[in-house]
């Protein structure tokens, strides 16, 4: 008995959808390797989410770190940006967040359960005016 065509008649369109997808992803050898992903070593990743909450007495800053041990994890801070550097055996996560306002770095404090880290900061002293004389 002789395949017929119409029992599967999309088989040709989920091929070139395949086929387009792979090309897309790495190139045009059709070939995905998945150890290779941009992700892998470049940033958080996408299992990582950073959100920046601001209040008139503090700013909050709450990021995902999964699979981070604590004493993995090293903050930095300038008053205008919070460095996050974190390891685990698969990432490394290096990011850079942009504070909505200038904070005092030296009143932070920092707290790291089940995968998330928050980072509380007090806003900055408004900065004094300036007698000419």
């Amino acid at each position: 008995m002789r395949r017929d065509d119409r029992d599967e008649p999309f088989d040709d369109l989920f091929r070139e959808i395949e086929r387009m997808m792979n090309e897309m992803m790495n190139g045009a050898d059709g070939n995905v390797d998945f150890n290779t992903s941009s992700t892998a070593d470049s940033g958080f990743g996408a299992d990582t989410h950073v959100d920046i909450h601001e209040t008139d007495d503090e700013i909050r800053v709450v990021a995902d770190l999964p699979g981070v041990e604590k004493d993995n994890i090293e903050l930095e801070c300038d008053g205008k940006t919070l460095t996050i550097s974190a390891g685990s055996d698969h990432r490394q996560y290096d990011e850079r967040v942009s504070l909505p306002t200038r904070v005092n770095e030296h009143t932070a404090s920092a707290t790291y359960n089940n995968g998330v880290l928050e980072v509380v900061f007090d806003p900055a002293e408004e900065s004094s005016d300036i007698s000419l004389e």
